[in-house]
């Protein structure tokens, strides 16, 4: 396994994606997303792995991107900070999702199952859209991303052995890169780069550092989008 970046915060910034231009509103609607699901474009993901790719896969896992239609018609998107205490990935911001089990049916299943365990979001509430290509984390975890809509407003019954809290980020936010800040570190005697998109919400001092396997996600999500 490739050695983990322990602390990403201090793992000097080297750009910014400003050129790159932001998803368009009028294609960040739930309208919008199930069409360009239900007929995606050619496109390719921009990475597929943390760290190396290639490395060894330990085990098959989905994550649920939950899309939240409010009111107004914007989606933002639903993701969790998890608790310190865990082996894998603690403190850090995730979508719900986590390691698929024999009785699931597909990455599809796994994904609503983790989301209501670790959360409550009842499966019965998402509408799932989509999904994107796999993503293999630096702990060597092959991960489906399920793409799901769900309405406002909503009740979560969070797992507080796994979750610390759960938020909501603007998704057009998201999909502006210019929100995307590139980092690069060198480890195991070769270059590593990661993104990160730290949040702050209006008025809050609070900011989340989303960044590895999550924001790599997005970024791909991104890309989809853009195509």
């Amino acid at each position: 396994m490739a050695q983990l970046i322990l602390d990403p915060q201090a793992v000097p910034v080297i750009g910014m994606d400003e050129h790159l231009p932001a998803v368009a509103p009028a294609q960040l609607t739930s309208a919008a997303l199930r069409r360009r699901f239900a007929h995606p474009p050619p496109w390719q993901p921009e990475t597929r792995a943390d760290g190396r790719e290639g490395l060894p896969v330990k085990a098959e896992a989905s994550v649920l991107v939950p899309l939240v239609e409010h009111a107004d018609g914007t989606l933002h998107v639903l993701l969790t900070q998890r608790t310190a205490h865990l082996k894998a990935h603690a403190g850090q911001i995730s979508f719900p999702g986590g390691r698929a089990e024999a009785t699931d049916a597909d990455a599809v299943a796994t994904a609503l199952r983790e989301a209501q365990e670790e959360v409550g979001l009842e499966p019965a509430q998402v509408q799932v859209i989509g999904t994107l290509p796999a993503y293999t984390t630096i702990t060597a975890f092959r991960v489906t991303p399920v793409v799901g809509l769900l309405a406002a407003p909503y009740a979560l019954r969070i797992d507080p052995f796994e979750v610390a809290e759960a938020f909501e980020v603007p998704l057009a936010w998201l999909m502006n890169p210019a929100h995307h800040r590139r980092h690069r570190i060198e480890l195991d005697g070769a270059p590593r780069q990661f993104l990160s998109m730290p949040w702050t919400a209006a008025g809050s001092q609070r900011e989340y550092f989303i960044w590895g396997a999550t924001a790599a996600m997005l970024r791909n999500l991104y890309r989809f989008l853009a195509a």
